[in-house]
């Protein structure tokens, strides 16, 4: 949620905070705005308008914005509507300091009524606002330095926040902090960037330091950076390299990136299993596992958190875990799993899922269960995120930069992880047989290859996804492994097209569903011929009894479903357990083309961010 750029340095700021804006759309906004100390009239200028960037330009384009020092934002309005008001940067009372913000302050409204009872005028109904009110208050009334003042601020201060600061008066200072909220600050010669993420940073270094919490970075030209906590104690931290570049954040040729990343998966998972698959031996080898076999082999039970399509992942993780590794697994929604006072002890291993690695429910889930003794193993895509730092141990996923608002390659990625852990986890504990180990490895090898026969089919899904563009209602059905799949499937349709979608599992259909079913309900039924073919075979016969019309998944050669559905997709055979990963590829397309029909904004639905570092 929310984007945060700044730029400290020789260049002119401006079209560095931008372009940096431009990079961080994908996270998902409704407002855009920009502060700037001017380097003609030392003044400071801040531009702001509900919309996106580009509207943002437009309003600027007969303004002043000069200047080697900045700050700018993307907002997803939380508290306020989405106004000029109300979008980031907010400014002070005495007009010397502007302020970006990235989270929730909770108790804002208290701060609020007792800055407003010593006489501080308030122009928006944003949290933010109040922060900065907050500083300009402490640092005048009681005459200290911004740096002193930030930090006695923030000690009032309950909730999440990831924030930068200008100052009229030093138009050499950025400072900035962060609290569950994710801030880069990038380094480069003579030059500094502010990032909520290293994408707005590495078209000028690759050079990073991740801030923690309770990080207060203070950034001055031509000084190293200084980071400090809020006792002003001096903090080291590492300068890292990060692995990104220009392409992988650029849409190359694709009319989206949600298609773009649709088309990388086979690659991707190529990355993702790449050094962690050995086929010549038949094996999965996972560090965290070798290192960690004290721990993981032999838990009570496993918990997975995650919300959202990371969630769905976690149901495929648990069928997987319990079928092959025969230990007990629960799949909890982080954001219920934080506030349910859970029964969580040191024989437990929790496993927390998100893509981004900043997701605040899953974070604040896995601080809770680290509290109760718990050993945490997180699947994150984002290297350097919060939930990495603050697991034992994990895999990343290696899919790359997601920048599709909509999840594809890192549902994928996720599954394709779990499926390896599953299986070394097995092999270690001896509850595989060799000969089913072998298998499903050899055949994991040969899914990237399959996903590419699926995406053949790219220009049939869009000619089915116009006969379906009409419908307002859809309904996604799948069993054992194929439920989480329908799951996905409806989120996929409902996040980017706006039409309601649900999944179910097939024979709960009778148990209400039912009832909705008519001609005008398309159901789209995952029906590859595993163990339960038989019966989704019958669901589907009671669906066409009352005259809806199906869209069936089915396996190469499928004659049966063929004849009852009113059309088909076809999926290359592959083992049951790896189904998944090929059923879901029709349903992101079907996805993408319905929403591209209803002329729907794909890479940036309403609504939606990418990044859910709020509650």
């Amino acid at each position: 949620m929310c984007g945060i750029v700044g730029y400290i340095g020789k260049r002119q700021a401006y079209p560095v905070l931008v372009k940096g804006l431009k990079r961080l759309e994908y996270r998902g906004y409704d407002s855009a705005g920009v502060a700037l100390i001017s380097s003609e009239s030392n003044s400071l200028n801040v531009y702001k308008t509900k919309g996106k960037v580009s509207d943002l330009e437009a309003y600027v384009s007969d303004k002043d914005i000069t200047g080697t020092i900045g700050i700018a934002h993307t907002r997803w309005a939380t508290h306020g509507e989405p106004n000029s008001t109300n979008a980031h940067p907010h400014i002070s009372n005495s007009g010397n300091l502007a302020l970006i913000h990235n989270g929730i302050i909770e108790n804002y409204a208290s701060l609020k009524k007792m800055l407003i009872g010593k006489g501080v005028e308030f122009k928006s109904n944003t949290d933010t606002e109040v922060l900065v009110q907050l500083i300009d208050y402490i640092r005048t009334s009681k005459n200290i330095d911004l740096l002193s003042a930030v930090q006695m601020a923030l000690r009032s201060v309950i909730g999440a926040y990831a924030i930068a600061i200008l100052d009229k008066e030093n138009p050499d200072q950025i400072i900035a902090a962060r609290k569950s909220s994710p801030l880069v600050v990038g380094i480069g010669e003579d030059e500094f960037f502010l990032g909520s993420d290293a994408s707005p940073l590495i078209e000028y270094t690759n050079k990073v330091i991740y801030l923690d919490d309770g990080d207060i970075a203070v950034i001055n030209r031509g000084q190293e950076v200084k980071i400090v906590d809020f006792n002003n104690t001096e903090l080291n931290h590492d300068v890292t390299e990060v692995e990104l570049n220009l392409a992988q954040i650029e849409k190359g040729g694709f009319p989206h990136f949600m298609l773009k990343e649709i088309f990388e998966q086979p690659e991707c998972l190529k990355d993702c299993m790449r050094g962690r698959v050995n086929v010549e031996v038949g094996q999965i080898i996972l560090s965290s596992i070798i290192d960690n076999r004290s721990r993981l082999l032999n838990p009570r039970r496993f918990i997975i958190v995650a919300c959202g399509t990371s969630w769905h992942a976690a149901l495929i993780g648990k069928q997987l875990i319990e079928g092959f590794c025969q230990i007990p697994v629960s799949v909890e929604y982080a954001s219920e799993f934080r506030y349910s006072n859970p029964a969580i002890s040191n024989k437990d291993v929790v496993i927390a899922i998100s893509q981004s690695g900043e997701t605040a429910d899953t974070l604040a889930a896995v601080e809770l269960a680290k509290s109760r003794g718990a050993f945490i193993f997180g699947i994150c895509n984002a290297i350097g995120s919060s939930i990495p730092r603050a697991t034992h141990t994990g895999a990343y996923i290696h899919v790359g930069p997601e920048i599709g608002v909509a999840s594809t390659k890192a549902f994928t990625g996720q599954v394709t992880v779990l499926v390896m852990f599953a299986l070394a986890l097995a092999d270690a504990r001896g509850t595989i047989d060799r000969a089913q180990y072998v298998k499903v490895i050899n055949e994991l090898n040969t899914i990237p290859e399959k996903m590419e026969e699926m995406l053949k089919e790219n220009d049939r899904v869009k000619e089915i996804s116009r006969i379906f563009t009409y419908a307002h209602n859809f309904l996604y059905l799948g069993r054992g492994y194929n439920y989480p799949v329908a799951l996905e499937g409806a989120l996929k349709l409902k996040e980017i097209s706006y039409i309601h979608a649900e999944g179910y599992p097939a024979a709960e259909m009778k148990h209400g569903p039912i009832a909705l079913i008519d001609e005008e309900m398309p159901v789209v039924v995952i029906a590859t011929k595993n163990a339960l073919y038989e019966k989704v075979v019958s669901n589907i016969q009671e669906i066409k009894a009352r005259k809806a019309r199906v869209i069936a998944i089915v396996s190469k050669g499928d004659e049966v479903v063929r004849s009852m559905a009113d059309a088909c997709i076809e999926l290359p055979e592959t083992v049951e357990c790896l189904e998944p990963l090929l059923a879901t590829i029709p349903l992101q397309m079907m996805a993408y083309h319905v929403a591209v029909c209803k002329g729907k904004d794909v890479d940036q639905p309403r609504n939606l961010a990418k990044s859910v570092t709020v509650e």
